[in-house]
């Protein structure tokens, strides 16, 4: 038998703190996946707004595009493709979001308004696609970091969750079980050590 569920004042004491920190607990889990959840909306929205965006400048770089192979050829357009430098500007940091760390894609947005090629020979179609493209670039970094961000914020949540649940609906009804139990058993003890103290000075008054 658990030493901490005999009937005393000092197991009595410990059952009542354990039963507010329980439910302190139960409290701030209960703020914290509101506050997660209320990100993960916040997040959701900026995705569908960020996905809309994104596959209309899709399409209006693909467009340009075309046109730039039209007026230049399509063997012109390659060769001015292969000249542009690979990515390097591109940096993943974390941040902290009621304890959950996310990624945050940052990037040197300067590097993209500087062109790879001389505009000699290039139409304007081409300054056209290459800045579609630059902004398809800085949509879909932006959309991985909300998309990662939202999937370890749901996985903060659900752990969260499973806590709040098992203290609202496991430890928390066990101490209060407890504290009642050991609150009846103290009453009970004081009743009998009452009378028989009233036993006691009956027979002494004879």
């Amino acid at each position: 038998m658990n030493q901490n569920t005999f009937p005393t004042k000092g197991n009595y004491i410990l059952a009542k703190n354990a039963l507010a920190l329980a439910q302190q607990g139960y409290e701030l889990m209960d703020k914290k996946r509101n506050i997660l959840i209320h990100e993960l909306l916040d997040l959701i929205n900026s995705s569908k707004n960020i996905q809309e965006e994104l596959n209309s400048t899709f399409n209006e770089a693909y467009q340009a595009l075309e046109k730039a192979n039209v007026e230049m050829g399509i063997q012109h357009v390659e060769e001015f493709a292969q000249a542009v430098p690979l990515e390097k500007s591109v940096h993943i940091k974390m941040r902290s979001i009621m304890g959950t760390e996310i990624p945050l894609v940052t990037y040197d947005a300067n590097q993209q308004n500087v062109p790879s090629y001389a505009f000699y020979d290039t139409r304007v179609s081409l300054d056209e696609a290459c800045n579609k493209f630059n902004k398809v670039k800085a949509l879909t970094m932006q959309l991985a970091t909300i998309d990662n961000s939202a999937y370890h914020l749901a996985i903060n949540i659900k752990k969260t969750q499973m806590r709040a649940n098992a203290l609202k609906n496991i430890t928390i009804p066990n101490y209060l079980k407890l504290t009642k139990s050991i609150a009846e058993s103290l009453e009970q003890k004081d009743l009998e050590e009452f009378t028989r103290l009233k036993v006691i000075k009956k027979r002494t008054e004879r």
